[in-house]
């Protein structure tokens, strides 16, 4: 077959698809906030989120994040944000990981206070997406209430977009959401003995 030949076969396969999709997106006429959850052992589960967190910027939206637990690092992210104080507002809550504080009590007024905040920012007018990074470690260990949880979010506003974060979300979570990605570990260097960079882990 001539390349000309392959050319007009492909350009014929690619109308097809492209009528099938067309079609396909026709139906689609939702318009509403999403709950989004990403979760599993894999890297990347912030990275994404805060991927997410730029997009709705670059598209004149405003943005609130509470970090539950990375309260005490320095990230490259939250020093990129900074440079939009009028369009994002961030709140780093946590102590640090609960290997790290050893604290339980204090691990519990930690997810609370973060909690408290979180909801503030889900139910005013100002901000349109609102990411809870690292939830998902604080509803592991049940610092926060699943249940209580749930049923805010169920009732957040209906144009609301809200990303939540963390490795072992609870079922209760990924049933309630609208869109779950797992991440899942393939390969990664701390196994070889390589430790967190800036630039890659923060």
């Amino acid at each position: 077959m001539s390349e000309e030949e392959l050319d007009a076969r492909h350009a014929e396969k690619m109308k097809k698809k492209k009528a099938a999709r067309d079609k396909i997106l026709a139906t689609k006429t939702i318009e509403k906030g999403l709950l989004i959850v990403h979760t599993g052992k894999g890297k990347g589960k912030s990275t994404a989120a805060f991927g997410l967190v730029f997009r709705a910027l670059g598209n004149g939206m405003k943005v609130g994040i509470v970090q539950f637990v990375k309260g005490k690092w320095e990230t490259g992210e939250r020093h990129a944000l900074e440079r939009f104080p009028g369009e994002v507002t961030i709140t780093a809550m946590g102590d640090g990981f609960t290997w790290e504080t050893q604290d339980r009590q204090r691990d519990i007024q930690a997810a609370r206070a973060a909690w408290e905040r979180a909801k503030a920012m889900i139910i005013d007018e100002e901000h349109d997406m609102v990411l809870l990074d690292e939830m998902n470690i604080v509803l592991r260990y049940d610092y926060l209430d699943i249940a209580e949880v749930v049923d805010f979010l169920k009732g957040r506003p209906d144009r609301k977009h809200v990303v939540v974060t963390g490795r072992n979300a609870k079922d209760e979570l990924i049933e309630l959401a609208d869109l779950v990605t797992e991440m899942e570990m393939v390969k990664h260097p701390f196994r070889a003995g390589v430790k967190a960079q800036k630039g890659i882990e923060f």
